[in-house]
């Protein structure tokens, strides 16, 4: 066992960077008000208390963090456990290590729960906590891996507890910071207390076969350096490697081996100076020792998004047995072990330096980082406990734009998720997806390597409810659930809309009569300051178009009963009904004419309740066409005419002609056909082809008696999960 931590042994390793006498003094103050203040306090070891501090400081120095981090790592606790200030702390060290302090504080005050909802939301606290430091995670994750060292002291229903949240929070997160040593100590301690059973059996079969292991390797050793040093490889180093005791444990319980079974038990790793020399050298493994099929990985090309490089392949190797062989450079090597730490050795001569340009440097170099860092943004304004953690802790693929921009999204995403993350409005418009080369449903699980090439349509409707349970990122599907907002609310408000301005006609009162600043002085006190939040009330049902129209009126003792309202209503339906034509089958009426010769145009097949327009034809009398009908883009406006819909029109029905693209399978039409039968929707006819792509195209004419009616034919094939666009087309 090791001797434990002194003060000189910390400011030993720091001194081996740290060279300015401020730093030193920096630690040597915060060493002597962790003694002041854990004076007499003891751990369930039996040690004094202080030595959890010093061991943790020690362990960041050997990480070569800043002295402002090793200085935090001394009095983590002090804030939690003792008398001291937040204020005292920033007087006597300085603001940015009480900051570290308090974040780490914060974190610890959390009361670890099994519950799903309780575990994510530490996570999320955790993340957000990084999010504006990173140091404050790299001294948390430090103080869990000394406790986890001495987690024997504690009663065992308090082990396991402490041991499940560290396999399921801090190891996680040590892997996402590329910490690997420290990840795999963090995994083998907890799986000593969790499963205790399981981990002496593996560790004492490792421990049976360590001498024959260990030829093995050396034997491979050998032969490698011979094969390196016949090509002339310069300034290589070999290292024999033994995987941890959680990773042979996950081997064998997911995929019911036993630990003879197990491939990369037997491993190499070759470092070298160059990324050239990493290839030359795979290309001399690769040429002595047959490698295995799909067990190649190249972490060079394509890094993981916790900045680990590396070529992976596996071997046939010494006798037969087979080698997992990692190669990478030096820097490769110091990154994969220490991870994040790695890249971000204090500067001390660096006159530009700061903190937040400290924080800087991770953010361009982490992206999943500098992705979290923007979700953060994006959660402040909803609820950051249940946004993203998934996102975050899932193992990831790599996926590939059609430029061969990679992105990378947690395992299960789907195309919806790769749409989301490259703009919000391309996942709105989303309306297939083309993966290598072929059309997959918009459900289709994401591989690593895949090209995917987004369709999208500016006509699209956008996101339906269906679509929240296709994502697997929050971040996907909080701006869908966003989009659906708004546009529930939208339609609340264009029927509170409809329903106010029919009301106003039936009372003969002028559209325009009412602004904001009205609504304001009589709804105000209410909580409805526009027009706009007036419609909302009206549309949910909380208040009535009539009752909102008498308080409108002003004068309380004048509001309008049901004796002048019916007055109102009977002069205001005489005069509209003058100037109505009944003398058409279509329900239409022509501003001033009361018998005219009408015709719908097949080109546009307009449905009552689409907004319509009037053209006097050559002969033909007039036509009405759909608003937005490219036929009478380029023709004389002089032409024109106003038309309308008769408001108590009803009992003709309106042919239109719906085009709805898929991804196909069999019965994809029959099950089109069926759920137009259960609508009011009727089908005068269908034809169906697939082109080359695979893409069903398919064509109804259908006969309906108003726009909604065919709306809800549309919404109920929309929910077809291999449907990507419906749409309404001309001739």
């Amino acid at each position: 066992m090791e001797a434990p931590k002194t003060i000189d042994d910390i400011l030993k390793a720091a001194s081996e960077y740290l060279h300015e006498e401020k730093n030193i003094n920096l630690i040597q103050r915060a060493y002597e008000i962790a003694m002041e203040k854990h004076q007499g306090q003891m751990r369930r070891s039996g040690e004094p208390y202080v030595q959890h501090p010093l061991e943790v400081a020690y362990l960041l120095a050997t990480l070569h963090t800043g002295p402002a981090t090793i200085a935090a790592g001394l009095v983590h606790d002090v804030l939690e456990d003792t008398d001291m200030t937040k204020e005292e702390m920033t007087e006597r060290l300085g603001k940015d290590v009480a900051d570290i302090v308090d974040g780490v504080t914060k974190i610890s005050k959390l009361k670890y729960m099994t519950m799903e909802k309780a575990l994510a939301s530490d996570h999320q606290k955790i993340l957000l906590a990084m999010a504006k430091d990173i140091r404050v995670v790299l001294v948390k994750l430090v103080d869990r891996l000394h406790n986890m060292r001495t987690l024997e002291h504690l009663a065992p229903d308090k082990r396991q507890k402490i041991a499940k949240e560290t396999l399921d929070l801090y190891s996680p997160l040590a892997h996402r910071l590329g910490m690997y040593r420290l990840k795999a100590e963090l995994e083998d301690l907890s799986l000593k207390y969790i499963a205790p059973t399981e981990y002496e059996d593996i560790a004492r079969a490792i421990h049976a076969k360590k001498s024959e292991r260990e030829e093995d390797i050396n034997q491979m050793i050998s032969k490698m350096e011979a094969i390196l040093d016949e090509h002339q490889v310069k300034n290589y180093d070999i290292k024999g490697r033994i995987k941890n005791i959680y990773s042979i444990y996950k081997k064998i319980s997911s995929k019911g081996k036993t630990i003879d079974d197990i491939y990369d038990l037997l491993a190499l790793r070759i470092i070298v100076e160059t990324v050239e020399d990493c290839y030359r050298v795979l290309g001399l493994v690769h040429s002595e020792w047959t490698p295995l099929p799909m067990r190649f990985k190249d972490y060079i090309a394509v890094p993981k998004s916790n900045l680990y490089q590396s070529l992976h392949t596996t071997v046939v190797g010494h006798e037969g047995k087979i080698f997992e062989i990692q190669i990478r450079t030096y820097e490769m090597d110091e990154i994969a072990e220490l991870g994040v730490a790695a890249h971000w050795a204090y500067k001390e001569n660096n006159p530009g330096y700061t903190p937040e340009k400290e924080q800087l440097e991770i953010v361009n170099k982490l992206k999943w980082y500098r992705d979290l860092s923007t979700y953060v943004e994006m959660s402040q304004n909803a609820d950051p406990l249940d946004s993203i953690i998934e996102d975050i802790f899932s193992a990831n693929v790599y996926i590939f734009t059609p430029k061969g921009d990679v992105i990378d999204l947690p395992t299960g995403s789907t195309p919806l998720d790769f749409a989301y993350r490259i703009h919000t409005e391309i996942g709105n418009k989303t309306v297939g997806a083309i993966v290598n080369g072929r059309i997959v449903p918009l459900n289709y699980k994401l591989k690593t390597g895949e090209v995917v090439n987004i369709k999208t349509n500016k006509n699209s409707p956008g996101p339906s409810s269906e679509w929240v349970k296709i994502v697997k990122t929050s971040h996907a599907r909080n701006k869908i659930k966003s989009f659906l907002n708004k546009l529930q609310r939208d339609n609340i408000i264009a029927l509170g809309k409809e329903e106010f301005e029919r009301q106003l006609k039936l009372l003969n009162l002028p559209l325009t009569h009412f602004d904001d600043k009205v609504i304001n002085e009589y709804f105000g006190r209410n909580n409805i300051t526009t027009l706009e939040d007036l419609y909302y009330e009206i549309g949910k049902g909380v208040i009535s178009a009539r009752s909102a129209i008498n308080r409108l009126m002003g004068n309380t003792e004048t509001k309008l009963d049901d004796e002048t309202a019916l007055k109102m209503y009977s002069e205001s339906e005489e005069k509209p009904r003058a100037r109505r034509s009944h003398n058409n089958a279509y329900g239409i009426v022509v501003e001033g004419l009361d018998k005219a010769q009408l015709r719908l145009g097949n080109c546009c097949q307009p449905v009552y309740g689409d907004s319509i327009t009037g053209y006097i034809s050559k002969g033909s009398g007039i036509i009405v066409h759909r608003e937005g009908c490219p036929n009478i883009n380029n023709v004389d406006q002089e032409r024109f005419i106003n038309i309308y819909w008769d408001h108590d029109f009803s009992g003709r029905v309106y042919e239109s002609t719906i085009q709805i693209k898929a991804v196909d399978r069999p019965n994809l039409v029959a099950e089109m056909i069926n759920i137009i039968n259960t609508t009011k929707g009727s089908i005068i006819s269908v034809s169906s082809s697939k082109n080359k792509v695979g893409e069903c195209i398919t064509k109804f004419k259908l006969q309906v008696g108003t726009t909604d009616e065919l709306n809800r034919v549309i919404v109920a094939l929309s929910k077809i999960s291999e449907i990507y666009n419906i749409e309404r087309i001309f001739k």
